[in-house]
């Protein structure tokens, strides 16, 4: 295996291709023999495409050969998260629930991807349908983290931060519901992107929420994100929520320099609402100095809490999630992994007037962004790291922690994750950039300058051929025993409302999830004018597509 053929960038390995001193083929080949050897200790792929990227090289090469170059990703190993439809390969969202589906399309992102000659060298692990935690009573393993195969990769785009991680891809792509680009990204040190609400299509995606969803590229610098979003970025009809805005170039934007740029520190997200640990701490000071030695100018600012940002996107994304997989659950429970029914069942407890309160309350989150907006042109906080074991999960951490992630789903502005050291045990540490919605150029610019100036995003991870795979196992187990009688009734009819026929073990995982739903319900605000309206009120565009009026939300 080529070792450091595989872990370099896009735009490195772009322009071998680019002068034809590199065959896509011979790419794709020690790609390929690299998964074959490495992928049944990392786990990251579901469905490898051996002989569709075979394909896909030849034609890219012959087009090469007649210089008909299509750009920086043509004849580039590209992986995709198994929530995104492929036409004629299985889409599975790691559920037994999906595990024999074959589409009949790709998802427009896809689409997207292909038409640059990108080669699609397979689907990439996910938690299921991108919102249970890892599970081992899944039909395939959950990914391993390179950096050490004993611990976690973050999810739920775990497969494709742990492909990027061990050299198996140079791109791929993910999806952002709660972290779930900017989480693995953390774990695995590598770098993602979750552009703003409705500036990527999700048309032919497994939906999570459908408020808060939304589709990334993953790449080991921010200069390769930058190839991959100028690629999938642009309007769809087939998108509800997708814009209709001018796109920049945002390779030229990243390589700006951000000397005067004006850079928030939303420091209360790690040192009080969710403590992070030393190293982490200790990483973020010293990679906040590195910007302000670039020139940029550093200022602490204050958001909402954590716990208040998560209130709010877990009584909006549960009951949405939970109306999106309601008819398999009423037929299918038990054929859901446990994690994924240790965070869905809970989300039953969550009331109508749950939903319209939060969104109420993101609307005024909303309107309270707008002058920090004004003041800042981004904003720096801590991300993940380092790694858990595996065997450390527990599906109760759903409800009881609250997410540093989850606020930048509620804004539906740009973040991005990239690595900023790594722990004495050898694992990576993670930092967030974010900006105002649609300002994706300065969160690539404030990025690639921190790797321009910096290392970390170039180690590798010291992945031993010979080494055998640790054997983990993660809790399947509840306890409900503190829960009273009154909370349990009010559980099991909520759940009888919804059409769910629960055995004992679900209802067990029911009755241990429902006081953490119903603290969520508890401490929503609910004293709000009378006028206040929620932020899913949507306005009819004067544009009309086949015939139709577009509604815009």
């Amino acid at each position: 295996m080529n070792d450091d053929l595989h872990h370099l960038s896009i735009a490195a390995v772009a322009a071998l291709i680019k002068k034809r001193k590199l065959s896509p083929v011979e790419l794709i080949e020690s790609i390929l023999v690299r998964i074959e050897i490495l992928n049944p200790k990392v786990d990251a792929f579901i469905t490898v495409t051996a002989d569709l990227a075979r394909k896909q090289a030849k034609a890219a090469e012959k087009e090469i050969v007649a210089r008909r170059y299509r750009g920086p990703l043509h004849g580039i190993p590209i992986g995709i998260k198994d929530i995104f439809e492929t036409a004629g390969i299985r889409t599975t969202g790691n559920s037994r629930i999906f595990s024999t589906y074959v589409p009949s399309r790709d998802a427009t992102v896809v689409s997207k991807l292909r038409n640059t000659g990108a080669i699609i060298v397979g689907k990439l692990a996910t938690h299921e349908f991108a919102w249970g935690g890892p599970s081992c009573d899944l039909p395939w393993p959950p990914a391993r983290n390179p950096w050490n195969l004993a611990h976690f990769t973050g999810g739920s785009s775990s497969g494709s931060a742990a492909a990027l991680a061990a050299g198996l891809v140079l791109g791929a792509l993910g999806s952002d519901t709660g972290g779930s680009i900017r989480t693995p990204a953390s774990l695995c040190g590598i770098t993602g992107l979750k552009p703003t609400y409705g500036l990527v299509s999700r048309a032919g995606v497994m939906p999570n929420s459908f408020s808060f969803d939304h589709c990334g590229p993953m790449a080991r610098t921010a200069e390769d994100c930058a190839f991959l979003l100028q690629v999938i970025v642009g309007f769809d009809e087939n998108d509800p929520a997708s814009v209709e805005t001018p796109i920049p170039n945002y390779q030229l934007g990243a390589r700006e320099e951000i000397r005067g740029l004006r850079i928030g520190v939303i420091r209360h997200f790690w040192e009080e609402d969710a403590p992070s640990s030393q190293e982490l701490c200790k990483a973020m000071d010293v990679a906040l100095s590195v910007l302000s030695d670039l020139g940029a100018v550093i200022e602490d600012a204050r958001l909402p809490t954590l716990q208040h940002f998560r209130d709010v996107k877990t009584a909006i994304s549960g009951p949405e999630t939970f109306a999106v997989y309601q008819p398999y659950l009423q037929k299918r429970a038990s054929d859901f992994g446990f994690d994924f029914r240790a965070r869905i069942l809970g989300c039953c407890l969550l009331q109508a007037s749950d939903y319209v309160q939060a969104q109420r309350e993101r609307r005024r989150i909303l309107a309270g962004m707008e002058p920090l907006y004004r003041r800042y042109d981004a904003f720096v906080t801590a991300g993940a790291g380092p790694a858990p074991r595996l065997d450390e999960h527990r599906s109760t951490d759903f409800w009881r922690k609250p997410n540093i992630y989850n606020p930048f789903n509620v804004t539906g502005s740009p973040a991005a994750s990239v690595c900023i050291g790594f722990s004495e045990t050898g694992l990576p540490l993670g930092m967030q950039i974010a900006a105002r919605p649609f300002a994706e150029e300065v969160v690539l610019r404030v990025a690639h300058a921190y790797q321009l100036a910096t290392t970390w995003h170039e180690l590798k991870p010291p992945l031993v051929i010979d080494t055998p795979k640790p054997a983990v196992s993660i809790p399947t187990t509840t306890d409900a025993k503190a829960v009273d009688a009154a909370v349990r009734e009010f559980a099991k009819r909520c759940a009888e409302h919804a059409g769910l026929q629960l055995d004992d073990a679900l209802y067990g995982q029911l009755f241990e999830a429902a006081p953490y739903a119903l603290a969520v319900s508890q401490r929503l605000r609910r004293d709000y004018p009378l006028q206040q309206e929620p932020a899913n009120i949507f306005a009819l565009a004067t544009t009309k597509l086949h015939g139709y009026r577009q509604s815009k939300f």
